[in-house]
């Protein structure tokens, strides 16, 4: 009896360390995400805005913000943000995802033994450390009227006069969703590339002695193994696409043109906090906190969901 209460006494007097060097964590957490949260969700109720030089409020309006937000109509509305948004996300996440899985399937298979595999990685992941913005005035020179696109395409023949890329929907949703998947892929290659290279060997050499095919042995080897980091590269994905701002705003000066089809939710709450309307703005990064915890659930359960074989 007496070691037992010796050996839980070490055993506490240990946690108790743990429990010290978290508090640093625990303060900064509590500083820099729940008070802002909660501060967030309590300036949404008031109506505080500025008018001219007068100051309107803080008036205390209950939920009149949210339902201002969603009363908006045409393509001036909540439902009309959020659909860009995943749009636009969908369109860049997709060919992202197929890119990076062909990618990874390549530089990690040993078979095929890649020659300057560290090279063409680093070539890959580089997009990832420029900028967004700086991106965004590259590809707004690119495909301006008088860029060198435009240009190209007319001595080619291929169309008599410039082509106006941001004042067409399709177009200038096509490249907000063409950047952010130039910008992300080699990040999320390098992410399945390590998932890959964590499989066991082993399991590939008894399908590659079964006669499995290449194509056999990723469906139905790399792909089921490769779920885990799948959905982790799906939510922070689907997190980082809703809160998509950077690329569209300075591509379309903030207008999200033409006619608001490239509006997404972060540059409407960056209007409303530009006009000092703060009650909107909460609002509005509330409804966008309570949408990506949504989908990230959804995402997460339909992914983890048990197939039946």
């Amino acid at each position: 009896m007496a070691k037992e209460k010796k050996k839980t006494s070490q055993v506490v007097k240990y946690n108790k360390w743990g429990y010290i060097f978290l508090i640093p964590f625990i303060v900064v957490y509590l500083v820099f995400q729940m008070i802002p949260l909660f501060s967030t969700i309590y300036n949404s109720l008031f109506e505080n805005y500025r008018q001219g030089l007068t100051q309107i409020g803080p008036n205390w309006v209950g939920l009149a913000n949210f339902q201002k937000i969603f009363a908006g109509t045409g393509n001036d509305s909540m439902p009309t943000y959020f659909l860009n948004t995943m749009i636009m996300w969908i369109a860049g996440f997709v060919p992202q995802i197929l890119l990076s899985l062909l990618l990874g399937a390549w530089f990690s298979d040993t078979r095929l033994r890649v020659k300057a595999a560290g090279f063409f990685k680093t070539v890959i992941y580089m997009p990832n450390l420029i900028m967004a913005s700086a991106f965004a005035m590259l590809f707004f020179s690119l495909f301006s009227d008088a860029g060198p696109i435009n240009s190209m395409l007319i001595q080619m023949g291929i169309i008599s006069q410039p082509f106006k890329f941001l004042s067409h929907t399709v177009s200038a949703r096509s490249l907000v969703a063409f950047m952010n998947c130039l910008m992300w892929f080699g990040n999320t290659t390098i992410l399945l590339m390590a998932g890959m290279m964590g499989i066991d060997n082993s399991l590939f050499e008894a399908a590659q002695v079964d006669g499995a095919t290449s194509t056999q042995v990723f469906f139905r080897i790399t792909l089921p193994l490769l779920k885990p980091i799948l959905i982790y590269v799906m939510i922070t994905s689907l997190i980082g696409g809703l809160q998509m701002f950077d690329v569209p705003q300075i591509l379309t000066n903030g207008e999200g043109n033409p006619m608001r089809t490239t509006m997404t939710m972060i540059m409407k709450l960056n209007k409303y906090l530009f006009s000092k309307d703060f009650g909107m703005a909460g609002a509005m990064s509330v409804i966008l906190f309570i949408i990506t915890g949504v989908l990230s659930v959804i995402v997460y359960k339909f992914s983890t969901k048990e197939t039946d074989y």
